[in-house]
């Protein structure tokens, strides 16, 4: 009689020791450790300042989601109370992935990111709630629980709960609003003209100045700088770096703020009257990071760029980097670059990745010809805007509005499949109620995908989308339904 509950234990933790392996070989294989001579703690923590892409957010979920459920299962077996399910599940997962992501700072192959940890923290819960659901009796007992509580007999806490639920919301926007800023900039990576450090992404052309400020600028101060480049001085202490390339050399900073321009390479005695000339044999880097720059940027989270430039060769791909603040070629704060007749422009954001590539800001046809041209950027709250050479020559990008469907089904399913299960709840605990129930599910669905798209239109300044406030309203609705089928056939059993 006994051996069978024992043999059940035992194999229920074999399936989470296997789950820990793989989530160890997923993660840290091929164990190709390397230690420094010396390390310290801020040393440690300094290694992650990285950020996860999309695929890698997904990868990340999905990893913790078994290791979740059977821990989930070996928990119940032991009759721990619910509460103190999530809680260890949780921590368990918590806990494996700050191990994981502190020992891949010793990988050369891994780079540790934050938004791991709590990626796959979550994904850890959701294989919680996968077995609660999927366990008959485990789910009855949790229905159970919530429609004979206390507070289903309580108007009142139920509408305390519907007001937790609507703040809930609230702070699920903010997290919106933060996928959009530029906190996550690396203030370790030089300014380059014409190249990345790795020399592998050449630019061919002129450029005769840079003018770069931590806020992004009107348009009747776009005009003025448009009509003459000078204008940018005027900017104050909003002005970081202004470079004007005269002569072979050197490249001082004329604010006095970042350091300045040295030739990679020997420069070439190219002139034309277009400023100095850049090529796969010659290009320009700050002698050391341009930490002033990404720090004020980063603390803004906006910038206006300013540049004349012309390029020498219509058919250049890579993208061909003209400005750049990175790294490595994969690796970057902010880039300028040519591919083909286009303008390709790279940002980094907690959407756009570390590489900035995640979502495609390109502008079309703009080098067409060889001729100077003025180029101004700007970006505040989601928003790049581009002008060239006038303002009826006009672009404007929206980072939120060109994300990618699949993207943003997945981060839609991620903010609202979890107001659904809290929309489940509240609906359980008035469900003797008729009226206070049918103005929770209306209400419960409608007003968070209202306040999501309302905070980010007036925010980010996208454009209102009845497709994204749909979608919003189905994932909760969804869910909630979902979950109500299964209670109700359930009991339809019994």
């Amino acid at each position: 009689m006994n051996k069978y509950p024992v043999s059940a234990q035992i194999f229920n933790l074999l399936i989470v020791i296997i789950n820990i392996v793989l989530v160890l070989l997923a993660t840290l294989y091929p164990f190709n450790f390397s230690i420094p001579d010396s390390f310290s703690i801020p040393e440690f923590f300094a290694n992650f300042n990285n950020a996860s892409n999309f695929q890698d957010q997904v990868n990340n979920f999905l990893l913790f989601m078994p290791l979740g459920f059977g821990l989930t299962r070996l928990l119940q077996k032991r009759k721990i109370k619910t509460g103190v399910q999530v809680f260890i599940v949780t921590l368990v997962s918590a806990s494996l992935s700050f191990t994981v992501e502190g020992l891949q700072i010793f990988l050369p192959s891994r780079m540790p990111t934050p938004s791991d940890i709590m990626n796959n923290s979550i994904g850890g819960f959701i294989g919680f709630i996968c077995f609660d659901i999927w366990n008959n009796q485990s789910f009855k007992k949790t229905i159970a629980q919530i429609e004979n509580s206390r507070a289903s007999r309580s108007n009142k806490q139920i509408i305390i709960f519907f007001i937790g639920y609507i703040f809930l919301t609230f702070l699920i926007s903010v997290l919106w609003q933060n996928t959009i800023i530029l906190s996550n900039w690396d203030r370790n990576y030089p300014l380059l003209i014409g190249n990345e450090q790795t020399r592998d992404r050449p630019w061919q052309g002129y450029i005769s100045e840079i003018y770069i400020a931590d806020r992004a600028i009107s348009k009747n101060e776009v005009v003025q700088g448009l009509a003459d480049s000078s204008y940018f001085n005027n900017l104050g202490n909003s002005l970081i770096a202004n470079y004007q390339f005269k002569g072979k050399c050197c490249y001082k900073e004329q604010t006095g703020q970042l350091p300045e321009l040295l030739w990679q390479g020997q420069p070439s005695d190219a002139q034309e009257g277009k400023g100095v000339f850049l090529s796969s044999s010659h290009w320009l880097q700050t002698a050391t990071p341009v930490t002033t720059l990404s720090k004020r940027i980063s603390k803004t989270s906006e910038f206006t760029l300013s540049t004349t430039l012309a390029t020498t060769n219509l058919e250049q791909f890579g993208p061909a980097r003209i400005i750049s603040i990175s790294g490595t070629s994969l690796r970057r704060n902010l880039t300028l670059g040519q591919q083909g007749n286009d303008l390709d422009f790279r940002l980094r954001t907690p959407i756009t990745g570390e590489n900035g590539a995640d979502l495609r800001l390109n502008i079309p046809n703009i080098f067409k010809d060889t001729k100077l041209h003025h180029i101004v950027i700007t970006y505040s709250r989601a928003t790049i805007q581009v002008y060239v050479d006038n303002l009826q020559n006009f672009y404007s990008l929206n980072l939120l509005e060109l994300m990618p469907k699949n993207q943003k089904i997945f981060y839609y399913a991620l903010t609202f499949i979890p107001l659904g299960f809290g929309l489940t709840i509240l609906t359980l605990l008035a469900k003797r109620k008729l009226i206070l129930s049918n103005f929770l599910i209306y209400g419960g669905i409608l007003i968070p995908s209202l306040v999501l798209e309302g905070i980010l239109v007036s925010e980010s300044g996208k454009n209102l989308s009845l497709k994204t406030l749909l979608l919003g309203m189905l994932f909760t609705g969804g869910t909630m339904l979902i979950l109500r089928m299964r209670a109700a056939r359930l009991k339809m059993r019994n």
